[in-house]
This record gives C-alpha cells, structure tokens and sequence, in this order.
C-alpha cells in the first residue's frame, strides 16, 4: 500500500469512528492475565506439517482446534486437527488428537480410546450434534476427502463417504454446522481452499533463484466450498450449486454463520485469502444471495483484495446486529466490519488500534469474547509467520497475539501487554478458539501452532465481572440450538449472542453462550429465539451459574417432503410470544 493510500485508508477508518459515535471509556480491568498452563495441563501434542523439503501448500496451512464435549459429562474437551506425513517422508503416521478434561486443568489423551487414531491430512474442524441424538459429532475438513466422525457414547466412526462428502481431491479447510433451512436438522458448509495434489505443485522462488519457497494462494486456482443439505437420516445431500453457493474461484479459509439482518434466517461469511471475501444471505428458500461488494465486506476501505484467513461474528457495540472481524496478511490489518444495518458494513479498523497494531501482522486466529466479563464483546487475533523461518526480522521467530478489550461503545484498545500475559510471546500460531476449561465461569484460550505445540492459557487473576452461561436444548430446532439468538438485559443494558458452530481460523470454540454482566448479580431478562421460531423469556435470572434451557416445543420434525429438483421447503418465518 503506498503512503497516499494508507493516509487515506486511516483518514476514512478515523472518520467511521467518529461516526460510529464517541466512545466511553470503561474502567480498566486490573490484574487479569492469560497465563500458559499447557505443561501442568498434561497436554502433550505437536502438529504435523508433513514438511520434508518440498515447501508444499498445505504446509502452512493448518491446524485447528475443535471445543467439544466428547463424552457428554458438561466439560469442554479439546480435538487437535493433524497433518500426517506426504509420500516420501519416513516416520510414524500421526493422527489429531483428543484431550479429555478430566477437571481442574488437567487432561488425558483419550484419541486411541475414542476411536480418533485415524490418519489424514487435515487442516479444521467443527463439532455439532448433526444427528440430534444427543452426541457431539466431528467434520474434519481435509487434503483430499473430508471425514464425518459420528460419535456414539464417546466413540467416533468415520461415515463420510457413507454419509454422502464428496471425495474430490482439493484442500479442505474449514467446516460449520448450520441449519439452513430451519428444519431442525444441522445442514454442513466446508470450504475448500485451492486445487491442489503433489504432481501439481507450483515451483515458487524468492527473486527468481533456485531455492523453492511457498507459494501463495494467488498462484492456484481456486476451488468452491461445499454445502451439504442434512436429510435428517444420517446422511446429506450436496447442494452447492442449487443454493447459490458455488464459487470455484474464492480461495476460502475461515467461514462463520450469523444473521446480518436479524430476519430469523442463518447467513454465511467467508474469509478469502487473495480473493474478495463472500457474504450469503439467506433468501429462506433454500437458496443464497452473494452481496458482499454491496455490503462492504469483500475488500479493504479502498477496494483492495487482501489475503484473509480467520473470522468471527458479534455484536461488540451492543447494536443487536452481528458485526464481522477478518485477520489479514502483513500489512493489510484486520479488517473490523461494523453492522451498521440495511445489509452494510462499514470496515472501522483503520485509524484505530485495531489496525494499527495489526498492520505489520500475519493473523489467522479471530475471536470476539467477553474475556473480562464486563458485558462487552472484546477482540482477540492470533499472528504468526507462514513458517518459523518464514523472512528474516520481525517473522523470524513467530509473532505475538493481539488483545483488543472494547472501550464501550464499539470503540477497542490494545491491552496485549498489560492482561495478553503468555499470549504476548511470539508464536506461529494458527487455530484459535476460547472455551471454559475450569468451571470458574470465566473464558480461556486454546491455539494450535503450525509445525508446533498446542498450547492451553487459562484466563487467570482478578477483575472479572458476574457471568451467565446457556446450555441450549433444541427440540423442535436442533439439538444444540445453533443458530437461536440470545438477548440478554443487565442493569438496564441488552447485549446479544448468537449460538454457532464454527468459525475464527478453522476452528470452533464453546457452543454454549457466555455473557458477562459487569457489576450485576442478576439477568433481569433473558429472551431465547430459537431457529423453529419458538420465543423463550426467562426473568431474574441469577448470575454466576450454567443455566440448562430446553426449548418447548416438539422434538425434531422428519425429513421435509422434497419437491422435483430438491428445492427446500420454507421454515416458518420466525413469530414472537411471550412463553
């Protein structure tokens, strides 16, 4: 970016702060750290590049970090998507690997156990009960044929095949679970990056020498996400091309759900690397519409395409509209999409520490969470060079993350020195997800580094807020509740979550909704609106617990009648009451 264009760039992110309102300074939270416990955690894995001296593509890609409970005893377990070695490379096959929380900060490896010692190359995952039978299930989105792992009573089978992924060989990388068309049953969207095998490997050189070096995405040709229509009997229907999805040239990596417009529909935006990002709305019958350029998020303020890798939804101004956070290759920072409504966002990021302390930043990683519990959705991105080794200075030896803690108002600063702690230590990190690992109600962090270890830092010290969490079931909408919306009112101010599963940097952290109350020991109100259209209020709640809410309706309706072409039939729109 030239300076004339990077001037112009923080003049326009100045004035869209100003817009957006003067912001109110909240008082700082002392003594709060994020504090590396991965050693005394019992967490013992390293990633798998596959790396033998080839400087292949997806090398640098992966890994992500699923949250899940795998066993159904209420505690957040950790799934470490893995590589394996490429024809050529000597050594052990290596599988992803599943940590059980056994309480207290401390994990078992239960892979074997789980049936998870299966070996692939792969880059993310996802985890959602897809079948409603009260299990959390796995998709690992992977070098050539995607895995659904079907979990039984804490033992998983690979059904993908079975259950109808496609097998075409390209690079997958990143999955959610959705319910598209509101019937209950969790439909399936998979990016898939570039096409890509061994035999078609692009040779790359640094100023035209003799030495490979990774290519960039720009030098491959695309190739288009999938999604896959859940029957409602185990099996899936690939309907990308019949619901608008299609798009073999958008290079996609991270992909998050959220409704933009707040019409009771789930919508899909995806971060692309070298290529405009993607944002569908949900026309409720069974079709997408592409409006990313008319609503401001497929490029940077001055209509540059960057190289976007991680991405997360919420709504951190308290707005009741989702807004989106997209971390970007060095100097293009991250790209801060403010919901500012009517299906349009406005990129805020430059002119503030958003984009100035991620300027110089190759984020992957992205995660909007409550870390201090003050009711304000705070920002987190994870950096890191493609390889250890990735240029000489700053790249050389990893990057720091970056903590941004909201201000109020939608207005960040920069706290990664005074409460980032071990976050602040240079890494080469990838995956990125938070999840309550102790019980103590408050949020902590899992990343995975490419080519190194995982690493657990727990959300330590004082300065927390009071805190409300949901554990969500569905029975007329699916099982987990993914996709209702949560409104919750504190001391007279309303802030709002939406139930996902998926996102930030081929990851997913915890399903269950954490809200930070700030100084109030009660939720006057809670308002749950369910995919099926069902309206829960609940008053006076009490903080400082995990409340379990189950939906009041019937249980999951069978597979909807299809009509000539596999058109979706249309879910009720969504109606308000006051049950």
């Amino acid at each position: 970016m030239t300076g004339a264009l990077l001037a112009a760039a923080l003049l326009l992110g100045a004035s869209a702060e100003a817009a957006a309102g003067a912001a109110v300074p909240l008082p700082p939270s002392p003594g709060i750290r994020f504090v590396d416990v991965t050693e005394a955690s019992g967490i013992r894995w390293t990633h798998n590049t596959g790396a033998f001296g080839q400087a292949w593509l997806p090398e640098t890609l992966g890994p992500g970090v699923v949250v899940l409970d795998a066993n159904g005893d209420g505690r957040s377990d950790l799934l470490f998507v893995n590589g394996r070695n490429f024809p050529g490379k000597p050594g052990e096959a290596t599988t992803p690997a599943l940590f059980v929380n056994q309480g207290g900060l401390k994990f078992k490896d239960g892979t074997r156990e789980a049936g998870l010692d299966l070996s692939a190359y792969c880059l993310g995952g996802a985890s959602a009960d897809y079948d409603n039978d009260g299990d959390a299930d796995v998709v690992l989105a992977c070098v050539g044929r995607d895995l659904l792992l079907r979990n039984d009573a804490g033992h998983f089978s690979e059904v993908g095949e079975k259950a109808g992924l496609s097998p075409k060989y390209e690079v997958g990388a990143g999955a959610l679970f959705f319910d598209a068309d509101r019937d209950g049953h969790l439909d399936l969207y998979v990016t898939r990056y570039v096409t890509w095998t061994p035999e078609t490997d692009i040779f790359c050189s640094d100023g035209g020498g003799k030495t490979k070096i990774y290519c960039t995405a720009f030098n491959y040709q695309g190739a288009s996400p999938r999604f896959y229509r859940n029957r409602g009997d185990g099996t899936f229907e690939e309907r990308t091309k019949g619901a608008g999805l299609h798009k073999p040239d958008a290079k996609p990596l991270g992909a998050v759900a959220l409704d933009l417009d707040g019409d009771g529909w789930t919508d899909l935006a995806v971060a692309c690397d070298t290529a405009p990002n993607l944002l569908y709305r949900n026309r409720g019958d069974g079709t997408f519409e592409e409006i990313a350029m008319l609503a401001g998020v497929a490029t940077s303020t001055i209509g540059q395409v960057r190289g976007a890798m991680g991405i997360d939804a919420g709504d951190y101004d308290r707005s009741g509209r989702p807004s989106l956070a997209i971390t970007n290759f060095y100097t293009e920072m991250i790209g801060l999409y403010q919901n500012k409504g009517d299906q349009f966002f406005l990129d805020v990021a430059p002119g503030s520490d958003v984009g100035r302390a991620s300027y110089l930043k190759i984020g992957w990683g992205c995660l909007f969470f409550d870390y201090d519990l003050d009711g304000w959705l705070d920002l987190l991105a994870t950096n890191g060079p493609l390889t250890k080794r990735y240029r000489a200075g700053e790249l050389e030896n990893g990057q720091s993350a970056l903590l941004f803690r909201n201000q109020g108002r939608g207005s960040f600063a920069d706290v990664t020195a005074a409460a980032g702690g071990d976050l602040a230590r240079p890494r080469v990190a990838r995956g990125t997800a938070f999840t309550d690992l102790d019980g103590d109600g408050d949020l902590d962090v899992v990343v995975a580094e490419n080519g190194g270890p995982a690493r657990v830092f727990e959300n330590a010290g004082e300065g927390h807020g009071h805190w409300l969490r949901l554990a969500l079931e569905g029975k007329k909408s699916n099982r987990n509740g993914i996709g209702a919306r949560v409104e919750v009112t504190a001391d007279g101010a309303a802030q709002s979550w939406e139930v996902r599963a998926g996102g930030s940097y081929l990851s997913q952290s915890q399903i269950d909704p954490t809200f930070g109350l700030g100084g109030a020991k009660t939720a006057d109100k809670v308002v749950i609106r369910w995919p099926s259209g069902e309206v829960q209020t609940l008053t006076g709640v009490a903080a400082d617990q995990v409340l379990k809410v189950v939906e009041l309706s019937a249980p999951p309706p069978a597979p909807p009648n299809r009509q000539v072409g596999g058109s979706i039939r249309q879910a009720p729109r969504l109606r308000l009451n006051s049950n």
